[in-house]
């Protein structure tokens, strides 16, 4: 599946990264040196370049103004979402400023209310969206499990093959009840009728069955 992966300026990259002919790397700010120092070369990098301190050359180049509505983030989903990509890999979203980690779930529902699917990836968990669909796990998945609703309420959301399971339930937006919950090891299904579902796991992206959507 093709992907748009995008290098942000904070904590959580790929310890081992390879990219598809089709796929799309896209360097907000700062997070051109971020990917140049784990050996990966953006197809292009945009932002405002306050963060980065220059603009790089021998690179497609999209700069925008310092004051601005998006974050450089969404700017990338953006432009990934402009040039055909659904499915996108976000690195370098976690950790430092706890609004702009905000901002990035944020953005993953924004992928979601336009049909595409987008993963917060950190070094030891990931982050997505899940809007009126399911989200599968493979077998074998390990360690904890939340999801919270990302909107006032989601209505029949059920969990499969997880320690603690629902069935049709609904999660409200003012108290925590999908938290810690803990996979079984055997494959286990998060869906939601109505809704979007901020979903994170201990893992990575692997987890996820191809067929998620």
């Amino acid at each position: 599946m093709k992907t748009c992966y995008i290098f942000s300026a904070a904590e959580g990259f790929p310890k081992d990264f390879k990219k598809a002919e089709d796929d799309l790397v896209i360097a907000a700010d700062a997070g051109y040196g971020k990917a140049l120092r784990l050996n990966i070369t953006p197809d292009l990098c945009l932002g405002d370049f306050d963060s980065l301190g220059f603009i790089p050359e021998n690179i497609e180049i999209i700069k925008h103004a310092v004051r601005k509505d998006d974050t450089d983030t969404m700017l990338a989903v953006k432009t990934g979402l402009a040039r055909g990509f659904k499915r996108f890999i976000i690195y370098g979203c976690t950790g430092g400023r706890l609004d702009h980690t905000l901002a990035n779930i944020q953005t993953l529902n924004y992928i979601a209310e336009r049909g595409g699917r987008g993963y917060i990836c950190a070094d030891d968990f990931c982050i997505t969206a899940l809007k009126n669909g399911k989200l599968k796990f493979k077998k074998g998945a390990k360690g904890n499990i939340s999801l919270f609703s990302a909107k006032t309420r989601a209505t029949g959301v059920t969990l499969k093959g997880l320690s603690y399971k629902l069935d049709n339930a609904e999660v409200g937006f003012d108290f925590p009840i999908g938290v810690s919950n803990e996979f079984t090891g055997k494959p286990a299904e998060v869906s939601v009728k109505t809704g979007v579902l901020t979903v994170i796991w201990q893992g990575t992206v692997e987890d996820v069955t191809e067929d998620e959507k």
